[in-house]
């Protein structure tokens, strides 16, 4: 049997007893039947609406330490595929799904998600009503949660078990997570966009700090400039300077930016003390605003999904943009030099800021859209202009 066909639902499947079971912290609990490896994992519960792309997004390390809820019901129709990687595995704790996962059909596929899944030990749960528990999500707020899997049912005790251990886990709030999320090593990064060239790349230097940065903003830039260097998320003024960069790309990233931040904001300040072009997203754009003097904090049920409207304040253009982040730059406190850009027309929170007295300026939402729409690919283009003009007028 191929691994596109490998678990593939069938009619028995569908009537065999559930197995798995998803608990949260306020005692809620959902029953279902498991997918990927049998085993138990807990994590903080966000909901993603994005119809696509569910490779993209439990490989995206911004989803380290959280179970994604896709509220699309049907996962695993385009199956798995190793270009599709955001990162070199499975980022996401585990996945809450409707419906049970559907036999791969497209001509991409190379794997079949439930094997795909079950390979990297990654645990889920299908047979879940996902619109009830978004709706809880939505009034209670995001909240840890277990999934466990396993070949028999759970007793009332055992779910108790689970309750107790959701309730007494951690939030993600003041927790550290791009360090084990960033690359080990300097290296230089060469693979443009898919089906893309490298034809027209500026002769440029560019260096980007990884906060566990996804891999299609790299070939974004990759696509776009000669040289493109990627730091592991600690690195000093010094390493960041020895490559004489003419830009630096402040990446996305896990947790929450103010741990991060205490000791990456020293960084981003002496690199604008020193006016060299800064470039931010998500992670990246958080801390940018922190090393600027501005505050963040923890959302309710954040931003994730393909489908947020944003308006550039600039141009008065609405792009529906990608996101996902569970942290955002407050608007209480903005320090004179800050200039909002961009603003989410969901719930009007802060989506882009610039500095007045630097060249310097972020975005919360993802402009490289893996997956999403391709709005935002303007932004790319535009730091790199900005990182022209000033290598012009430090020359002249």
């Amino acid at each position: 049997m191929s691994d596109l066909t490998h678990n593939a639902p069938n009619i028995t499947a569908l009537f065999a007893p559930k197995n798995a079971v998803l608990v949260l912290a306020d005692g809620a609990v959902f029953e279902g039947w498991g997918v990927g490896a049998a085993g138990e994992t807990l994590g903080e519960l966000c909901f993603n609406t994005a119809m696509t792309g569910y490779q993209e997004i439990l490989t995206d390390p911004s989803y380290a330490g959280q179970v994604i809820l896709f509220t699309f019901p049907h996962i695993g129709n385009v199956g798995c595929n190793a270009e599709d990687m955001e990162s070199g595995a499975v980022a996401a704790k585990g996945l809450i799904l409707r419906e049970r996962i559907t036999q791969a059909s497209n001509h991409r596929a190379q794997e079949n998600l439930q094997s795909w899944l079950t390979s990297r030990n990654v645990t889920g749960i299908s047979g879940v009503d996902t619109r009830a528990l978004t709706h809880h999500l939505r009034d209670n707020g995001v909240q840890n949660g277990v999934i466990a899997y396993r070949d028999s049912a759970f007793s009332e005790e055992e779910i108790k078990a689970l309750q107790a251990k959701a309730a007494a886990a951690s939030s993600l709030a003041g927790v550290e997570l791009a360090e084990e999320n960033s690359t080990k090593e300097a290296h230089q990064w060469h693979q443009p966009l898919w089906q893309e060239s490298r034809d027209q790349a500026l002769d440029l230097t560019i260096v980007a700090l990884d906060f566990g940065v996804k891999q299609n903003i790299l070939r974004h830039f990759a696509t776009r400039v000669k040289r493109l260097h990627v730091l592991p998320a600690r690195s000093t003024v010094e390493e960041i300077l020895a490559l004489n960069p003419d830009g630096v790309f402040l990446s996305n990233g896990p947790g929450d930016p103010t741990a991060t931040g205490a000791y990456a904001i020293p960084v981003i300040q002496a690199l604008l003390q020193k006016r060299i072009p800064l470039f931010g997203i998500c992670l990246g754009h958080q801390m940018l605003a922190l090393a600027a003097g501005c505050t963040t904090q923890k959302m309710k049920q954040g931003h994730h999904g393909a489908n947020h409207p944003v308006q550039d304040l600039d141009t008065k253009i609405v792009e529906i943009t990608s996101q996902n982040h569970g942290f955002v730059v407050a608007d209480d406190g903005l320090p004179e030099h800050v200039r909002v850009t961009h603003r989410s027309l969901f719930d009007d929170t802060i989506q882009g800021i610039a500095l007045k007295d630097a060249p310097a300026f972020s975005v919360q939402g993802h402009p490289e859209a893996s997956p999403g729409p391709h709005d935002s690919h303007y932004l790319f283009d535009r730091f790199l202009e900005q990182v022209q003009r000033h290598r012009t007028a430090c020359a002249a």
